[in-house]
């Protein structure tokens, strides 16, 4: 009632009504203690005062600090009511802290909250107050109860009495009966004074203030023990502005990472519409694959042939086509509204194809055996139907690819993706369909001669023979250097790995734009009045539309630093080859040039040891012509 009054002090409020404790639901997480204060405001053009929206929400809040004891939280009604309903919690996103001691869990949950706050994207965080709430705590000084012949259990008895109520009789009244409760009157027990002067009676007769056999003080006291999947935790909350609620996760994320390292036996998990979005990618992976099996079912079952069937289903991947350009025309990410629109595409697009084949398959019964009049009969009768399809259905999405109001944010990037795609499934439809018509049902195979299958052959072999002397004549002989640098790059194994870098880093870029899912409740029971009654909810998550984009240029960057990366390795590997190929000819040359000069010794060693045998030359001279030989060994 005091925050009522407290609220209603704001000029704009014209209602405020609270609701306290827990529904009779079973749903419903509220606890006994908590209430929550539906504030309905006037219009905003009745408001005398320039505030905006969370302005005023500020204000309100500053109003109830004043309340001792009692915490708040702002937030929207049905989104804070589906917030708990789904994940338990308040706000958008939430850190959670599992452990045991509940102190240590307050004491990270402060240094989380420092680190969301530097966060771009998130709001104000709010711990969940676990600690703070004052009490009144008596501490007995036991020597002094029994110097006065007292005992702790009768003095517990007065104080409960005198500040709770105490049993004193029963009241009867005809056949009903009631309890009568004594206490102090609200005058003396208002403040923690009226606990110090409460007089306690002695065995003697004598009263004597309670302040005199104990201590009395105000402390702060636990609040509340919260625990999920038999685990103590705490939470931090806070919503998402101007961005996506995954990459404002990844940054938090990192950042706890980096900046605070829980304790062995504590750990974190994220919850809110992050747990949502995560949920939803996943049944949306699992969803489009099965629309589609589904579709190729119901065409299998209509036309009753597989190659009808694989036929139109041609359509899909060109409508799909269609979509992801206009997304990239209108620079919108994929999303769980784009991933539904595709569904939605991939319908349109095989029933225009089953229109067509339908006709086609319509002629030929009718007697046009000709497959060419057939497509050029059936494409002419059917030119309008397709057009028509695709227009109206086109025009009927154009108001939610141009809406800027409530909801934009689901509509564009979903009427976006059908009106985009229509346009290349309506050509697919009109001009690739009847041409894949002609290929798949043409009566007439051409076929090939035996000569010149022959010759056929005997070309490609001849060539397969030349491309292998052609592949195998460089180690017949002395290759270029050009042909050693080709081949070093080729087959080095750090040139491989960054060309495997590339290749991962180019494919994991497909993988960009995340589908997340759509989740479907029903509830069943009476949890809005006392009838038995019913519901039926979809919830739906939307990334932020820049979050695709900037996990794109992530990657982009990636795979241009790992293409650097190769230009380095390349670079330095071709100086490398260029080096030892160069000093391999040093090398050959040098070893030619001993070789010559090592048989002009040997022509030397035996023309000195004809003329030492003649006698015209003496021992010396022969074994210095020996020892100019083996100084000739030596550099070899």
């Amino acid at each position: 009632m005091q925050a009522s009054r407290l609220l209603k002090e704001c000029d704009e409020v014209k209602m405020v009504v609270g609701k306290t404790g827990s529904a009779e639901v079973p749903t419903d997480p509220m606890p006994p203690e908590a209430t929550d204060m539906m504030i309905i405001l006037k219009p905003q053009d009745e408001w005398k005062r320039g505030v905006t929206y969370d302005e005023l929400a500020d204000e309100m809040m500053e109003k109830m600090e004043i309340i001792p004891g009692v915490f708040f939280e702002k937030n929207q009604p049905i989104q804070m009511r589906f917030n708990e309903l789904m994940t338990g919690i308040r706000q958008d996103v939430a850190v959670k802290i599992f452990g045991e001691n509940m102190d240590t869990l307050l004491s990270y949950a402060n240094k989380v909250n420092a680190v969301v706050q530097d966060v771009e994207g998130a709001t104000e965080p709010s711990v969940e107050r676990v600690a703070g709430l004052p009490q009144i705590v008596i501490n007995y000084n036991r020597p002094q109860i029994a110097g006065y012949g007292l005992n702790i259990e009768d003095i517990n008895h007065i104080i409960s009495t005198a500040f709770a109520g105490g049993g004193a009789g029963l009241v009867f009244e005809d056949e009903r009966k009631f309890d009568l409760v004594v206490r102090l009157d609200s005058t003396y027990r208002s403040n923690i004074d009226d606990v110090s002067q409460l007089y306690i009676p002695t065995a003697n007769g004598a009263q004597i203030p309670l302040s005199q056999v104990a201590e009395i003080k105000m402390e702060l006291g636990p609040a509340q023990i919260s625990r999920e999947d038999g685990k103590r935790r705490i939470v931090i909350g806070f919503n998402i502005k101007d961005r996506d609620v995954a990459s404002v996760v990844a940054d938090i994320q990192k950042e706890l990472n980096d900046k605070v390292q829980l304790p062995e036996g504590y750990y974190y998990t994220y919850g809110g519409t992050f747990e949502n979005l995560q949920a939803a990618s996943k049944r949306l992976m699992i969803a489009l694959p099965v629309a589609l099996l589904l579709i190729f079912m119901l065409l299998y079952l209509t036309f009753n042939s597989a190659k009808q069937a694989t036929l139109i289903y041609a359509a899909i991947p060109m409508s799909a086509i269609g979509g992801v350009f206009a997304l990239l025309i209108r620079d919108m990410p994929f999303s769980i509204s784009a991933g539904i629109g595709f569904i939605a595409l991939f319908g349109v697009a095989v029933l225009n194809g089953i229109v067509l084949i339908g006709t086609f398959n319509q002629l030929e019964k009718e007697g046009i055996s000709d497959i060419l009049e057939r497509v050029k009969e059936g494409t002419r009768i059917r030119l309008r139907p397709v057009l028509m399809t695709a227009t109206v259905a086109s025009l009927g999405f154009l108001p939610m690819a141009l809406s800027h109001g409530a909801g934009a944010e689901v509509q564009k990037p979903l009427a976006t993706v059908v009106i985009g795609g229509l346009i290349t499934a309506t050509f697919l439809t009109l001009f690739v369909l009847p041409l894949l018509y002609m290929i798949f049902f043409r009566n007439k195979i051409h076929k090939v001669s035996l000569p010149a299958a022959c010759i056929l052959v005997f070309f490609l072999l001849f060539t397969n023979m030349a491309i292998a002397q052609t592949t195998s004549a460089p180690s017949a002989k002395t290759i270029s250097i050009d042909d050693a640098v080709n081949a070093a790059l080729k087959n080095n194994l750090e040139m491989q790995a960054h060309q495997l870098n590339i290749q991962s880093a180019t494919t994991l870029k497909k993988t960009v734009f995340e589908l997340p899912k759509m989740e479907v409740n029903f509830q069943l029971g009476q949890y809005n009045s006392v009838k038995f009654d019913h519901a039926f909810q979809i919830s739906q998550t939307f990334p932020h539309p820049t979050y695709f984009k900037a996990k794109s240029s992530l990657y982009d960057a990636e795979i241009q630093n790992n293409e650097l990366q190769k230009e380095a390795t390349a670079s330095e590997l071709k100086t490398q080859v260029r080096y030892w190929y160069y000093q391999l000819q040093y090398l050959e040359i040098a070893k030619k040039q001993l070789l010559d000069l090592d048989s002009s010794y040997n022509d030397f060693v035996r023309a000195a040891a004809l003329r030492y045998r003649l006698g015209e030359t003496n021992l010396l001279e022969k074994n210095h012509c020996r020892s100019r030989k083996r100084t000739i060994f030596s550099f070899d």
